[in-house]
């Protein structure tokens, strides 16, 4: 192929950026010149700036609010100037190919690559179809699910079915590292809890209120979200990051046991690497319940328990975590008949052959 050109897209949470960064190293191997285009401040910028040989472009976008709110009404505005703003990258970029992650910034994107002429492809990672991907769909050519139920929800003649992405530097993990970096130790159960990029003030709340009993049943590393670490509650057995990337790899090597929201391509992450999880789902008032129909999902094929935030306090969750440790060697083995295909190659593979 003459022209390895590319550009991808997606962000707003961690979850529409990590499928990224499983490929983008694929394409730079292969010598294709990469660009990215994000918002101006989401979470995206800060993880694709740390790719070398990435050029990234920041674009105005839009939001989706469950809310009113008088932002709503600018909104519109806003995803015309990163319409117009796309326009000129994709013409100035030359691209032979988009790849969208989702997310409000990618719908910007998908309608100039149209304009463009620019065969875009889309990968879809929850159970359902989020807004954003909607709006997308009819200006793309190819559309990738990771549920099988997925497919029912898409136009039949652009889905497919490729399974997780799951990044393989994330099987790499170090326990040797993991318990240098923490302090901890294998003669503990270690649980590890995470609240999304942006954190949960709820999880991060009942946490610490029963953190003295939490911490008689295991060590507790804790990503709880930026400016969210509270020094006050720091105890031996408890360590409290913002959020992780690199290290994230040997935190997992040591975690018995997995605390976690319900966004698509972490649970994926977590069956992967054989993870038994106790899973949050934001609730149908934050979201669009697309975490509570993964949680269930994973739950119905024995790989996680799910406890409603509705239902969540302290007493819930020390009592759910306990369930969990007495369930995780069950969980093991059904998530060891989890055979998960060669989706990243597969979905390379779908790119370049649409690239024009």
């Amino acid at each position: 192929m003459k022209n390895k050109q590319i550009i991808f897209t997606g962000g707003g949470t961690a979850g529409h950026v990590m499928v990224n960064l499983a490929i983008i190293p694929e394409f730079l191997k292969e010598g294709w010149t990469v660009d990215y285009i994000g918002s101006k401040e989401g979470i995206e910028k800060e993880l694709i700036s740390e790719i070398d040989g990435v050029t990234y472009h920041s674009v105005s976008t839009g939001k989706l609010r469950r809310y009113f709110s008088k932002e709503n009404f600018k909104d519109p505005f806003k995803v015309l100037k990163g319409t117009l703003q796309a326009y000129q990258i994709i013409g100035k970029k030359k691209p032979a190919v988009i790849f969208s992650k989702g997310g409000f910034v990618s719908v910007p994107v998908l309608v100039a690559s149209k304009l463009r002429g620019v065969p875009a492809v889309i990968h879809e990672s929850d159970y359902t179809p989020g807004l954003a991907n909607k709006i997308a769909i009819p200006f793309a050519q190819k559309v990738l699910a990771t549920f099988p139920e997925t497919m029912d929800y898409l136009p039949e003649e652009k889905a497919e079915w490729i399974g997780a992405v799951v990044r393989e530097q994330l099987f790499t993990g170090n326990r040797a590292r993991g318990y240098k970096l923490t302090g901890f130790n294998s003669h503990k159960n270690t649980l590890l809890i995470m609240g999304g990029s942006v954190g949960s003030k709820k999880i991060n709340e009942c946490v610490r209120e029963s953190l003295d009993s939490l911490l008689k049943q295991f060590q507790i590393v804790h990503i709880c979200g930026k400016n969210n670490v509270d020094e006050n509650y720091e105890r031996k057995g408890y360590v409290q990051y913002e959020y992780v990337q690199d290290e994230l790899k040997d935190l997992l090597a040591i975690s018995d046991l997995i605390c976690s929201r319900a966004g698509s391509n972490a649970i994926f992450e977590f069956l992967a690497l054989h993870k038994p999880m106790l899973l949050i789902p934001l609730s149908r008032q934050a979201s669009r319940g697309d975490q509570i129909v993964n949680a269930e999902s994973f739950q119905k094929q024995g790989y996680a328990r799910v406890l409603e935030e509705e239902e969540l306090d302290k007493h819930s969750l020390y009592d759910a975590l306990l369930q969990l440790k007495k369930d995780k060697l069950d969980m093991k083995e059904k998530m060891t008949q989890f055979r998960s295909r060669e989706a990243k190659q597969q979905v390379i593979d779908i790119i370049q052959s649409v690239a024009k």
